[in-house]
């Protein structure tokens, strides 16, 4: 049993208010065994970026899908801006996933050397520091003491309660060229979803006027379904979640869909 397992029954004991559950899931060989497999798998730490990457992908993807429809401008417009729409973005949005992670890993590699620099060079200064941080949070001078006590006894440890305690820093060790690739992959594959009927055309002919309605049926079940997913990461109600995202997906299509009917009725051409 994983340590995040054990938290959603924790989560889900609490949310009842069902104390034998919690007790369960606070019971200390779980929480041993739990412990010792902290290590076993890393792939849930994407899973934030599959469901994020997911979202933009569909709400952006339909967003355009919806201007075109509502400027008229026909399935080959449709489906021309909604693939260069979903590639770009796409790669934009695992760009920006990679850089991103990367540029918070060393940071925290800069801050923790710093970190490692001051233990070594002005063990007492840092010390003190640890000391003020600890009373600060409420702690009596005497358990503050010992806690600095506790920490200052091995240097990796002692690194790690400065990088918390002062900086607020916890280390991610998620690989960044993963993140970039749960992303794109996420963005790609629920993004495609606005255009399966358009590309479903381009085999077996869809009546015109049914082409967008199946469209838009198509992604309001996605960004349902996605936002219900969201929950693995925020821990909060399905329906609740799925029925927001599905608010702010429709939201997005219908000022695209409004931008795109009035460009039409002012004369825009394609």
């Amino acid at each position: 049993m994983s340590i995040s397992k054990r938290l959603d029954d924790a989560r889900r004991a609490f949310a009842k208010g069902d104390r034998t559950a919690a007790a369960a899931a606070h019971d200390f060989r779980r929480i041993a065994h739990a412990a010792r497999e902290q290590h076993a798998g890393s792939s849930a730490q994407y899973l934030g970026d599959l469901v994020y990457g997911g979202l933009d992908g569909i709400i952006t993807t339909f967003a355009v899908v919806s201007g075109v429809a509502g400027a008229s401008l026909g399935t080959g417009v449709i489906l021309i801006m909604g693939l260069a729409n979903l590639l770009a973005d796409g790669f934009s949005m695992a760009t920006g996933a990679y850089l991103s992670t990367k540029s918070e890993q060393e940071y925290y590699e800069q801050e923790r050397r710093r970190e490692a620099w001051e233990v070594e060079h002005f063990p007492e200064g840092e010390r003190a520091e640890l000391y003020e941080l600890y009373r600060a949070r409420g702690y009596p001078e005497e358990d503050a003491e010992q806690l600095v006590a506790i920490q200052s006894r091995d240097k990796t440890r002692w690194v790690d309660a400065m990088m918390l305690e002062e900086l607020q820093m916890l280390r991610d060790d998620s690989n960044p060229l993963m993140s970039a690739a749960a992303t794109l992959l996420a963005f790609i594959v629920a993004g495609s979803v606005p255009m399966l009927i358009y590309l479903v055309g381009l085999v077996v002919p869809v009546p015109a006027h049914l082409a967008f309605p199946i469209s838009l049926v198509l992604s309001a079940l996605a960004l349902f379904g996605l936002g219900a997913a969201k929950v693995l990461v925020t821990a909060r109600q399905p329906l609740r979640s799925g029925l927001e995202m599905l608010l702010v997906g429709g939201l997005a299509a219908a000022v695209a869909y409004a931008v795109g009917a009035l460009l039409r009725r002012l004369g825009v051409q394609a």
